[in-house]
């Protein structure tokens, strides 16, 4: 976030060159020990070649290919563009196109460009490329006549597969890249300097590395097998994973989403035992929720019960507690004939007749409400958000292992997962003891002041400012602050929403409420009755304001 009175910084001519240096310098610095031969040879070629040919091979490999058309390139910060092509050809990161697709042929040409080059009909341009094929030329042809007209050749950028791996270094994810340092550099993102060591990064062993490679590889096939809608490869590649023993924790994560993607492709085909089997392996939710539909489908209740009593005791998540109060006692009806009374929600709720408003009717409400109150916020999760982010500011940007890879993170890796508060625990009981006894209004405008602009998922800094933090931390108490606090590290992901739409406040602490407001039609989604339902248990003020529209 900038400042209001800041503007971008200008970017540097090549300035996609030096942050390309810094990912390269940063990976080697962090993983040299696991580089395989590939890659080791990749520095070697890319630093052996001259300033302008190091600058076009990242704007080529940046960019969407994998063929370019050299006659078409135009890079004016660079000298010889020419000598720039050779350069790279020679040092086998670039590689001469010797044929051409119709599909890539597509891609490299205007429409214009095709009908005056091959002679073909006007028309649409996916067509124009059926024609193409219609004329079954050698795809050679389609290079020469390119190539004839261009004067130049066409050229790809070699070595994609390992950029990607030190991307996938660099960043920890593959959705990451150098756009992010471009962000950084502008100063439209300012990232917090939490600490990088050696000692915590992701990958801790080149096996590590490759597992979450063969997984990443997985995923794309299931992708393609899905797209293709091509069942026995489904099947296939479900039997594959039940082979696989994947034990390296940084791809168990990634494996456990793909074991439940499968898996419930699997159930919609009818392969329920192949589905069950791939959800035994998960360890992520909604793997046990799923077993237990299944179970209780195939008549197999006694199973069905006891993994309901065990995600009783033990839930991963919001969503799998609910999902185990809605299954277990309709399995304990049909197994033992006991019925248990349905659990009926009794929100305390008030009516509000306002003037028909164009505008949005928690503005209108909040406006209806403020004779009642000293101050009547329209805040829905940012507010709670934000207090939980600046609280546990230190301890999210903890040097936990695989939790930071690059300077470039607004939120740990596992910050919404299910390990996020077993890896702190002891550094979230150290903070929850100190915040059971500061002023937390002082704590809090403290960390605001020390934290204000960083990234952070849980703080958007344009949403509130100091004193909303201040009046909140002032008047809600503590014990209610820290009730929900606790809530929210039992699942970061599912209770970041669901938060009241407004939060009126008092003059005096312990003076506020926060308030759901729905207009006609409107109802209550699942988050919000799972927050309103905790406020209830913890005596936290709330209510839901239905509204009316009175008639003009």
């Amino acid at each position: 976030m900038l400042p209001p009175d800041r503007e971008p910084a200008a970017l540097s001519p090549h300035y996609y060159r030096d942050n390309f240096h810094k990912l390269l310098d940063a990976v080697e610095d962090q993983y040299l020990d696991i580089l395989n031969a590939e890659e080791l040879s990749f520095y070697e070629a890319y630093r052996g070649l001259g300033f302008d040919a190091q600058c076009l091979y990242v704007r080529l490999i940046s960019r969407v290919g994998p063929w370019f058309r050299v006659a078409q390139l135009q890079y004016p910060e660079l000298g010889d563009l020419a000598a720039a092509v050779r350069e790279l050809l020679d040092a086998g990161l670039a590689v001469q196109a010797q044929s051409l697709s119709v599909e890539e042929l597509g891609r490299l040409c205007t429409l214009p460009e095709l009908v005056q080059l091959f002679g073909v009909a006007p028309g649409e341009k996916a067509l124009v490329l059926e024609s193409l094929r219609l004329l079954a030329d050698d795809e050679r042809r389609h290079l020469q006549v390119l190539a004839s007209a261009d004067r130049a050749g066409v050229i790809a950028p070699a070595a994609a597969d390992v950029v990607n791996r030190l991307q996938l270094l660099f960043f920890g994810n593959r959705y990451q890249g150098l756009t992010d340092f471009v962000l950084s550099d502008l100063g439209v993102a300012r990232y917090y300097p939490y600490e990088l060591d050696r000692n915590q990064r992701l990958f801790s062993r080149r096996e590590a590395l490759d597992a979450f490679l063969a997984c990443a590889a997985a995923e794309d096939a299931w992708q393609q097998a899905l797209e293709q809608d091509d069942v026995p490869a489904m099947c296939a590649l479900a039997e594959a994973l039940l082979q696989d023993v994947c034990d390296e924790p940084v791809a168990k994560r990634r494996r456990d989403r793909l074991y439940n993607r499968v898996a419930r492709q699997l159930e919609r085909l009818g392969e329920n035992e192949l589905a069950i089997a791939l959800y035994c392996r998960s360890a992520r939710h909604p793997a046990r929720e799923r077993r237990a539909r299944l179970l209780e489908a195939g008549g197999d209740l006694v199973q069905a019960e006891a993994l309901c009593q065990q995600i009783a005791e033990e839930p991963w998540c919001e969503d799998e507690r609910d999902a185990a109060a809605r299954i277990l006692p309709r399995v304990r009806r049909k197994l033992h004939g006991t019925r248990q009374p349905r659990r009926r929600d009794d929100f305390q709720q008030f009516d509000m007749a306002l003037p028909a408003d164009s505008g949005r009717v928690e503005r209108s409400a909040a406006r209806a409400l403020q004779a009642q109150w000293d101050q009547v916020l329209y805040v829905e999760n940012q507010l709670m958000n934000a207090l939980f982010g600046l609280a546990f500011w230190e301890q999210i940007f903890a040097p936990v292992p695989g939790a930071f890879n690059n300077p470039y993170q607004s939120a740990p890796t596992d910050m919404y997962e299910q390990q996020f508060r077993v890896a702190r625990a002891a550094l979230l009981d150290d903070r929850l003891a100190e915040l059971s006894t500061v002023s937390l209004e002082s704590e809090l405008r403290r960390c605001w002041r020390a934290y204000a602009g960083y990234q952070c998922r849980w703080v958007n800094w344009d949403a509130l400012d100091e004193n909303t933090v201040a009046a909140a931390s002032r008047v809600i108490p503590r014990e209610h602050l820290l009730a929900i606090w606790q809530r929210m590290l039992f699942d970061p992901r599912e209770n970041r929403r669901g938060f009241p739409d407004l939060l009126a406040l008092g003059a005096r602490p312990g003076h506020y409420q926060m308030i759901e407001v729905k207009g006609p039609g409107d109802t209550l989604q699942e988050s919000q009755k799972r927050w309103l339902r905790f406020f209830a248990s913890a005596d936290i003020p709330a209510a839901v304001a239905r509204v009316q529209w009175l008639d003009d």
